[in-house]
């Protein structure tokens, strides 16, 4: 299968003028400054700080995951799901099989199997949800919404709706970790997977070939591309990088349970739309992304201060925020295709 000679400028050229970095970097120095202003005593102290980054990584990474799925002109309502059935199979496995009282150096090697089991997990839920998707032609918004029941159904059918605890210690102080006391592990691998996927998208072939079928399916088809071969392995990506949240959920919460994370969905779709993924496929950068997932727990951690603000509103606050982007982003892209109309006509004239 060849790389196609056009795309890869198109897409280049169509990121140079992407202006919804400048709008999302300016956004985040306003949440940041009004918070820091409202509460200057709590907001972005070292302390807040260290919160936080043990706050977003679980839902950070699930939200890079749908915005793959999106970039390609679907999505993956089914990543909570993956998550805590990864979470869920491992925790069983080292339940079942460490011994009680075991030393360290017995433990780790179960650990390690453990969370290759969660991978393979979450590489299995993906690649279910693309099956069905590229070769049975479901609409993934209809196909993973049913893999979310489905995943969430095993996952209490196991467990019988129980939290799964009583796990390895080691495990916990690992997931745990801080570098030089302050930046966690959880954090670290956030970064490592933002970074990695921003250089898949933009340097590789396999994301040049994510864009090009997310922006016209059929002309990728007639390039020469596999769509379904491009969709399998974008939901298996998505579903991996759900079961690694899965991991970090279950290092967290020192243990793992079905309904962990519940609200996350939302706020995945909504980090992906306010961090300009084209929900029509075909476009977006992991910056974007990123800058969006600072955005909103800026804006959750500075709620949080505020005790006359309930958490009972929280799900209507994101609720607001996502159709004001896709609102927002509508009118902006109705706005450059008028801009496209007006300079297509001048050259004619």
């Amino acid at each position: 299968m060849g790389k196609p000679p056009s795309i890869v400028p198109i897409t280049k050229a169509r990121g140079l003028r992407d202006p919804n970095l400048l709008r999302l970097f300016v956004m985040l120095l306003f949440v940041f400054a009004l918070m820091t202003v409202l509460r200057p005593n709590r907001f972005a102290t070292m302390a807040d700080f260290n919160s936080m980054m043990r706050q977003f990584p679980e839902y950070g990474i699930m939200a890079i995951g749908i915005s793959l799925t999106m970039i390609t002109g679907g999505i993956d309502l089914g990543v909570v799901g993956t998550a805590n059935l990864s979470a869920i199979v491992a925790a069983k496995f080292l339940i079942g099989a460490v011994p009680q009282g075991a030393p360290q150096e017995v433990v780790l090697p179960y650990l390690v199997v453990a969370v290759l089991l969660a991978l393979a997990t979450g590489l299995a839920c993906g690649s279910f949800a693309g099956l069905l998707i590229s070769r049975f032609n479901i609409p993934a918004i209809l196909a993973t919404l049913g893999t979310q029941q489905l995943f969430t159904g095993i996952a209490i059918g196991i467990t019988e709706g129980r939290p799964q605890s009583r796990l390895p210690l080691l495990y916990s102080k690992i997931g745990n970790t801080e570098f030089f006391d302050f930046v966690p592990l959880s954090f670290v691998i956030f970064v490592v997977i933002a970074v990695g996927v921003g250089l898949m998208l933009s340097r590789m072939r396999f994301g040049t070939y994510m864009y090009m079928m997310g922006t016209n399916p059929k002309a990728a088809r007639y390039a020469g591309l596999s769509n379904a071969t491009i969709l399998l392995r974008t939901y298996m990506l998505s579903g991996l990088l759900s079961s690694v949240a899965g991991l970090i959920m279950m290092a967290r919460a020192n243990s793992a349970k079905a309904d962990y994370g519940a609200p996350y969905t939302l706020q995945c779709v909504l980090i992906a739309v306010l961090g300009g993924i084209d929900p029509n496929g075909g476009f977006g950068k992991i910056a974007g992304v990123t800058l969006a997932i600072l955005i909103l727990q800026f804006l959750s951690s500075g709620l949080n201060m505020f005790n006359s603000i309930s958490n009972f509103y929280r799900d209507v606050i994101w609720g607001g925020v996502l159709i004001l982007a896709l609102v927002f982003n509508q009118l902006l892209s109705r706005r450059a295709e008028r801009r496209g109309l007006r300079r297509e006509g001048a050259k004619v004239s």
